[in-house]
């Protein structure tokens, strides 16, 4: 999402390229574009007005700084008033003074509930908490069962009194329940609708009054555009929302929504759901996503992925080997996964500064050819993929693997050819060499493109502790009974 929504504020900065200051004329030229842009991502006109008056007010008003450019200065002030519109800072879970802290998630239906309550309890549940996932929804065909399924799949409790009692008194058993069981958070699940109705509303009224919840976070997706201003008002006046989760945002939506919601309600995005697989949760970085918006990458967020999938044992021990050119086929597979378990190789890049306006079809191609390289691994006998050598001096071992997996023999040679280039490649980077740079560099068989290192992903920082899980402070043991509950901070 959101790149025709980059490209026009580019657009935008683009004319006033060659000016020598920014000024009352040629700001409301890339007003008109920035005004374009908005508009066609669907945000409310409730929300373009006062942003196109901030930023034309500061933009106006705004010292000309030595070196920098009109085109450079416009696009912080733009950066500026969209982490300002978005929120400014991220913002945690509430915490209950005592007990466990409860959660509701409300919604139409279609939105993603059920499979974001899911997948915020994995969240929390990684974070050394101890969730309990309470299935209200008892209106929509298999909710419950889904909600079980996800809980198995995620390791999370699942409490359900069935589909006949009414809502209320399943969340308010699922509360009780948590309280006596010493669960840290209770996340309810409830029922949506496919529009906004009195009973709808009614209901939700009657299981806050029954559950007194901490949080009351809107799941809105992501693709609703100007409605979710709509949506927004309505729950916020009946309800009360604390919050909002903006599921599906890495599907083909315009961004409307993420930029809509805190306006309307006062009440901050506090996470994001950025694919289907029960990983895919962020918490919501208001500077992380200008920064994405306006083509600049998101290297924290980068970080944070490799740091949570990468033990700093199997880092450290892969170090030595780049170093000592014993990298072998089994290492770069492990490395490709890893990668895959992080995103698509697609929303990786783009992550990266510069790497935004990189080509869809070329990053299409690049994972083409990447599964075409983990098919030709897949052919390999073990001792082949420990001892890449082998391979270079056996043609008819290249041939056999290439009839394996489906591919020309030629195809095998340069990958093997390639992969030896890297090996080396990656041995002078891991020295303190720096990356040589020209076309040679990059995963076996992608083009040379700039894709190039990927298996050298940059190296996360230490963790305190080392393995999966532990880390930064945030991931912190839930307590035992009578000691003083700790925060919700940095989830």
């Amino acid at each position: 999402m959101f790149e025709e929504l980059s490209q026009r504020f580019e657009a935008a900065a683009r004319s006033l390229r060659g000016q020598n200051k920014i000024s009352e004329t040629n700001i409301e030229t890339a007003l008109k574009d920035v005004r374009r842009a908005l508009l066609a991502a669907d945000v409310s006109l409730s929300v373009v007005k006062p942003f196109l008056a901030g930023v034309r007010e500061k933009a106006l008003g705004a010292e000309v700084v030595r070196g920098v450019s009109p085109d450079q200065q416009f696009i912080k002030l733009v950066h500026g008033a969209l982490v300002e519109v978005m929120g400014g800072a991220n913002v945690p879970l509430n915490q209950a003074p005592s007990g466990p802290s409860v959660v509701l998630l409300a919604g139409l239906q279609g939105a993603g509930k059920t499979t974001a309550a899911a997948k915020l309890g994995l969240h929390l549940k990684e974070k050394r908490l101890r969730p309990l996932l309470v299935a209200a929804d008892v209106y929509r065909p298999a909710a419950i069962d889904q909600l079980q399924t996800l809980g198995r799949q995620t390791g999370v409790e699942v409490f359900s009194l069935g589909p006949d009692e009414p809502p209320e008194t399943i969340a308010a058993a699922g509360v009780s329940k948590a309280r006596e069981e010493d669960f840290d958070v209770v996340l309810v699940d409830t029922a949506g609708r496919l529009q906004i109705d009195e009973e709808m509303m009614g209901e939700m009224v009657r299981i806050r009054t029954a559950t007194n919840p901490h949080e009351v976070l809107l799941v809105v997706d992501a693709m609703i555009g100007q409605e979710a201003a709509v949506l927004t008002r309505a729950f916020h006046g009946q309800v009360g929302i604390t919050g909002a989760v903006l599921t599906k945002l890495d599907g083909d939506s315009r961004g409307g929504a993420a930029l809509s919601i805190r306006q309307v309600s006062g009440a901050p995005i506090k996470f994001v759901g950025t694919g289907e697989k029960v990983e895919a949760l962020q918490p919501f970085h208001p500077e992380r996503m200008a920064s994405r918006i306006l083509g600049m990458g998101d290297v924290l967020t980068l970080v944070e992925k490799a740091a949570k999938e990468v033990e700093v044992a199997d880092m450290e021990k892969m170090q030595k080997k780049l170093t000592e050119a014993r990298f072998d086929f089994a290492d770069f597979l492990q490395q490709m996964r890893l990668i895959k378990r992080m995103g698509s190789l697609g929303s990786l890049m783009k992550m990266i500064p510069g790497m935004a306006k990189i080509d869809d079809g070329l990053l299409r191609q690049g994972e083409a050819q990447v599964k075409r390289v983990e098919a030709m691994i897949g052919s390999m006998t073990e001792v082949e993929r420990k001892d890449p050598d082998l391979l270079a001096a056996s043609p008819s071992r290249r041939r056999r693997i290439a009839a394996g997996s489906g591919h020309a023999a030629a195809q095998v040679d340069k990958m093997l050819a390639d992969f030896q280039r890297m090996r080396s490649l990656m041995q002078k980077m891991s020295r303190g060499g720096g990356f040589p740079g020209g076309p040679d560099g990059g995963f076996p068989g992608l083009p040379p493109s700039g894709l190039g290192g990927a298996p050298g992903l940059p190296r996360p920082p230490r963790v305190r502790g080392g393995g999966r899980g532990k880390g930064d402070g945030a991931l912190r043991p839930r307590p035992k009974a009578g000691r003083k509950r700790k925060g919700f901070a940095d989830l």
